[in-house]
């Protein structure tokens, strides 16, 4: 019923446009399109079906799901993982939904591999999931696919729900820095976008609802919630039995990688996997930062294997292009374990968000510049071009008049010389005619 700016779950706490609906009440659906054997259809109509219906990975980073079940004709793809791993303390959606709703998960992960062609999955868990590893059991064994689908359990240890950390763990195999797991033969996707492909492809369902976790000592009745997109926070809160007396913090995400907000009356969009509500001292700020002492505890907890120290310096110096080029900046995930561990207080991951974004605003930056060049030089060319055939078309015009111009004149001239010859003989016979009245000339044509 209205478009505009409002506020949204970022941690920028910037406005975005946004489409306020007015609900019914109803939850009628359109008409749906469900396909009863989707072998029967290729690769790009399943990434089609799946981009209409708006699917992203619902791990937290809500990137484009078709994208991914298109690595690309150069890239051999030989294992499909599926991370079933929490990303963070505190969340448990995944694991409810694995554990509940264990055959739409399968479902889904059958039509991944038909799409990408692949014959093997893994499924990674946690040691401490195991109604998700009886649910998921049970449905390979109902859909008989032993032999394609594993589930494979790992040790809980924070940040191991990292795609690359997982597929590390499972596999031995490191995905190169800067670079995606399709480059070493592998796709990761979240259970969660498992079950909303088979929702979008078996029911024709769009993706208009998620799984989410409102847990956290500030709430009275912690528990998982599916959530319509769009829902205010508020009533998510009111759906776990409401705040508690001593709530402190509302935060967006864990408590390592979470953002705090100011409001409960912000939507819930499809990268919102948990709501935590802190009650006082549970969550707590923390101190003032002292200067760094070096003691490398924090390169000692990086799971990226990162300098975290170097990356500190140079994003606080703002030299961006070492920190990205000689540190490898973007291979941080913004775990949060450097800034846990450090004794000196040290917002050490608040500092790598800083700088990628400057990157980021930069790269964008030098985008429009690139384009306003390309497009500026396109015009002088055009302009050019049209001055250079504009003087073309005077040219031949020019041209076209004189030759007009000879021709004319040269008729001229030979009209003038017929007239002279008329005009000399109608002289010579005035002549003549003169002769013969006079009784001068011949009198007839014998007599000449």
């Amino acid at each position: 019923s209205h478009v505009g700016d409002k506020p949204v779950p970022h941690s920028s706490g910037l406005e975005a446009l946004c489409i306020t609906i007015e609900v019914d009440g109803k939850d009628e659906w359109c008409e749906r399109q469900p396909i009863a054997d989707y072998t029967q259809l290729d690769a790009i109509t399943l990434r089609n079906k799946v981009r209409e219906a708006g699917i992203v990975g619902l791990g937290g980073a809500a990137f484009p799901s078709s994208v991914k079940l298109n690595p690309g004709p150069n890239r051999d793809i030989q294992l499909l993982v599926i991370n079933g791993a929490e990303c963070e303390p505190y969340i448990s959606c995944d694991q409810t939904l694995m554990a509940e709703r264990a055959d739409e998960v399968i479902g889904g992960i059958q039509i991944m591999l038909h799409t990408l062609g692949v014959t093997e999955c893994w499924i990674g868990i946690e040691d401490t999931m195991p109604t998700a590893l009886a649910g998921l059991t049970e449905a390979i064994r109902i859909a008989g696919e032993e032999q394609r689908i594993q589930v494979k359990v790992v040790p809980t240890i924070y940040p191991t729900g990292g795609e690359k950390q997982l597929i590390k763990v499972l596999t031995g195999k490191e995905v190169p820095s800067n670079g995606l797991p399709a480059e070493i033969g592998m796709v990761c996707h979240n259970p969660g976008t498992a079950a909303a492909m088979y929702r979008a492809i078996v029911k024709g369902e769009p993706l208009v609802t998620r799984i989410l976790t409102v847990t956290g000592n500030g709430v009275k009745q912690p528990r998982n919630l599916e959530v319509l997109f769009g829902t205010p926070i508020s009533h998510l809160v009111g759906e776990a039995g409401g705040y508690t007396k001593n709530v402190e913090r509302l935060i967006m995400g864990g408590p390592m990688m979470g953002f705090s907000m100011h409001t409960d009356e912000l939507p819930i969009v499809k990268a919102t996997n948990c709501i935590l509500v802190g009650e006082t001292g549970e969550i707590t700020d923390p101190p003032p930062a002292d200067p760094c002492i070096r003691c490398g505890d924090c390169a000692n907890a990086c799971p990226a294997n990162l300098l975290p120290q170097q990356l500190y310096w140079y994003s606080k110096s703002r030299q961006f292009e070492q920190a990205q080029e000689d540190y490898n900046l973007f291979d941080c995930i913004e775990c949060g374990c450097c800034s846990f561990v450090c004794p000196s207080n040290i917002p050490l991951v608040q500092y790598y968000r800083f700088a990628k974004t400057e990157i980021r605003s930069a790269e964008a930056d030098k985008r429009k510049a690139d384009h306003a060049r390309a497009r500026h030089e396109f015009r002088e060319e055009r302009m050019e071009r049209e001055q250079r055939e504009k003087a073309e078309k005077l040219r031949k015009k020019k041209e076209e008049l004189e030759r007009k111009k000879a021709s004319n004149s040269g008729s001229d001239d030979k009209g003038a010389a017929q007239d002279a010859i008329a005009a000399a003989v109608a002289r010579a016979a005035a002549r003549k005619a003169k002769l013969a009245e006079e009784g001068k000339g011949p009198k007839n044509t014998e007599q000449l």
